[in-house]
């Protein structure tokens, strides 16, 4: 039997050292401030929106929240944006994802300017990415280094697989675990025998959003399971995983809710406490 990797805890550890470091700032006048766009009434958005909000306060920054109407023009809602740019306070701006279907995604995020993209989503935060000139990490991505750093695996060598390859987890995290020197291994909607990559693997990341896609007949003994996935069923919240299938065989798993969520939102505050740190470094 694995153990369930506690989420809350790790996410608690980075909380502590960025209140640690708001407190520095504050005491020379300098307050990060975040603010979060979101656009129509998805419930889990509204869920999500509201966690971080809460955590913004519990470490000491500024939080605004604007909301708009779900049939807002793109023109109008990158007006908004470039807005809300214009507040000399302001340290960390994201667009809370996903937007309503009609929405061109890329020119709205690409719409943030790359020292207020907490979470890492511009082209140009994405490139620096790849070519290891960044100093963000996508939040997700980086909590799920977050639960390799803190069980003390080396990736160097590693078979991972990560299933899912969205521009939110799979695929910065795949280009952050070769950085690392894993052995990446990608599988995405088209990907012919996904169990057979699974079994060679040391470390599976799931991000598809696709209940019980992951089985424990999936997962050889002792790997390392981190679920980044999340989908609603009957009102409930579930990961991609089947989680009393996969503890069996996994050393370690993380479970949904309670695993890579809070740590997220740890790491994207993280982000804007460093980009307040950047903007008002004189030297």
């Amino acid at each position: 039997m694995g153990t369930a990797i506690d989420g809350k805890l790790i996410a608690k550890k980075i909380e502590q050292k960025t209140a640690e470091r708001v407190a520095l700032l504050k005491k020379k006048g300098i307050i990060p401030k975040l603010a979060v766009i979101l656009v129509g009434t998805d419930l889990p958005s509204q869920t999500y929106v509201r966690r971080k909000g809460e955590a913004a306060k519990r470490i000491g920054m500024d939080f605004d929240l604007h909301t708009y109407p779900e049939k807002i023009s793109l023109k109008k809602l990158i007006d908004e944006i470039n807005k809300i740019q214009k507040d000399k306070k302001l340290t960390g701006l994201i667009v809370q994802l996903p937007l309503p279907e009609h929405f061109y995604t890329t020119d709205v995020l690409n719409t943030i300017h790359p020292e207020l993209d907490v979470d890492c989503l511009t082209d140009v935060n994405l490139g620096k990415l790849v070519m290891k000139t960044n100093y963000l990490v996508p939040p997700t991505p980086g909590a799920v280094m977050s639960i390799i750093h803190d069980l003390k695996i080396d990736l160097v060598g590693k078979n991972v697989t990560i299933i899912g390859m969205g521009a939110l987890v799979g695929k910065p995290l795949a280009i952050m675990m070769v950085n690392e020197r894993a052995s990446v291994t990608t599988c995405n909607s088209e990907t012919k025998d996904v169990k057979t990559k699974c079994l060679t693997a040391n470390i599976i990341v799931t991000g598809v959003g696709k209940k019980d896609l992951l089985r424990g007949n999936m997962v050889k003994l002792g790997a390392v399971v981190i679920d980044t996935g999340v989908c609603f069923e009957n009102g409930k919240m579930y990961g991609d995983i089947n989680f009393p299938e996969i503890i069996s065989k996994a050393s370690y798993v993380t479970p949904t809710p309670g695993g890579v969520g809070p740590i997220t939102v740890a790491r994207l505050l993280y982000n804007t406490l460093i980009c307040t740190e950047k903007k008002y470094d004189k030297h």
